[in-house]
């Protein structure tokens, strides 16, 4: 597969909101979001939170001089995204609230790895600035991970931490499956982080005899009679491309028994995975293959806060109908190297506020306030 298409082809990529969908349209007046106007002083006068979260995308790294995507629309840093790791670990380890944690949202090194046979020593490279970091990070898998290296060899690397994840006693039914890389953790009491695989349904990394690259290949075949099935052209849902993947309904179900459990337990709960889920906090394109499958669980519940996805470079947002922030972390990838590209989450019992940095925009996100009682 030519690297340059499978990567770069259509990511990054912005186009108009597509507007109002099938159950989705404007926020609700009644929960506020507010931006921040600048990261100094942005959560000042405000209690101390319950805990902090660090947040980064796209890192994409190789050992190469810098280059563009497929349209030669953007510049993409490839050599230099390392240094930015370097910059945010530094911070985040000299932060006075240290995070408990940090997210790493996906695509870590690049595809163009593959091609030059370096992926092996890029994630060395990368892994080993990681070990410098503090707190814990939890890794989600991207499709340029999957260029790189097969699920099997994920699931034996550096890059899985599904050790980190919790179990809940007595309920079996929220014990993730060993077919797709999701887990679940709780880094506060009533505060629930669900890690999702948006490459469970794919045709990226997987044993091409294996049930679930035919079934995935067939449904995107289905729905995309391109000869290069990178590209969207034509299709009527464009999220059906290949460097997109989709949620099996084994993970889906997982998925619902956990945010059952958290509805009970009465938890508030982030969502993370590498491929947005709302068209609103991306372009038409950059989307799960069944966005709206995810959606529909989530919006089913009470307990889901905030989704948080890579994928798409230039970043976005949304605050949906029901309540739940969309979060779409800008790129490292595409991040020059006069800026930062990277955030600090501050959890408070009525809110998220995301100190950004560079590209990365202040956001204060408040929860919905039957949620907001519970917790004051």
């Amino acid at each position: 597969m030519d690297i340059n298409l499978s990567p770069g082809a259509i990511e990054g990529i912005s186009e108009s909101s597509p507007g109002v969908i099938d159950g989705i349209s404007e926020p609700s007046p009644e929960v506020i979001n507010e931006s921040l106007e600048s990261s100094s002083g942005a959560i000042e006068g405000i209690s101390e939170p319950y805990f902090s979260f660090g947040v980064i995308a796209d890192i994409q790294y190789a050992d190469l001089e810098d280059g563009y995507n497929y349209l030669r629309t953007r510049r993409r840093y490839y050599r230099y995204s390392l240094h930015h790791l370097q910059g945010a670990i530094e911070e985040w380890n000299e932060e006075s609230s240290h995070p408990s944690f940090v997210l790493q949202l996906g695509d870590l090194i690049d595809g163009f790895n593959a091609q030059y046979k370096m992926s092996e020593e890029s994630l060395k490279n990368v892994i080993k600035e990681f070990k410098k970091l503090r707190p814990p990070i939890h890794h989600t898998w991207g499709n340029h991970e999957l260029y790189n290296f097969s699920r099997d060899y994920l699931r034996n690397s550096k890059l899985n931490t599904k050790f980190l994840g919790d179990q809940i006693a007595h309920c079996p039914e929220t014990i993730p499956s060993e077919n797709y890389y999701a887990y679940h953790f709780v880094p506060f009491p009533k505060f629930r982080f669900v890690l999702l695989d948006a490459y469970d349904l794919s045709v990226l990394g997987m044993d091409e005899s294996s049930p679930k690259y035919q079934e995935s290949m067939k449904m995107l075949k289905e729905k995309n009679p391109n000869e290069e099935l990178n590209s969207p052209q034509g299709l009527s849902e464009p999220q059906f491309v290949q460097f997109n993947g989709g949620y099996s309904q084994e993970q889906l179900d997982w998925f619902n028994a956990v945010l059952t459990f958290s509805d009970t337990n009465q938890e508030k709960v982030v969502v993370v995975g590498h491929i947005p889920i709302h068209p609103d906090s991306s372009d038409s394109v950059c989307l799960a293959w069944n966005y709206r499958d995810a959606l529909s669980i989530i919006w089913s519940h009470k307990c889901v806060v905030c989704f948080l996805a890579g994928h798409t470079h230039d970043g976005g947002y949304c605050l949906d109908t029901h309540g739940v922030h969309h979060i779409t972390l800008e790129g490292v990838i595409e991040t020059p190297p006069e800026s930062q590209a990277f955030g600090t989450v501050h959890v408070y019992p009525d809110k998220m506020v995301l100190k950004g940095k560079g590209r990365v925009p202040n956001r204060i996100m408040y929860y919905k306030k039957e949620m907001a009682f519970l917790f004051l």
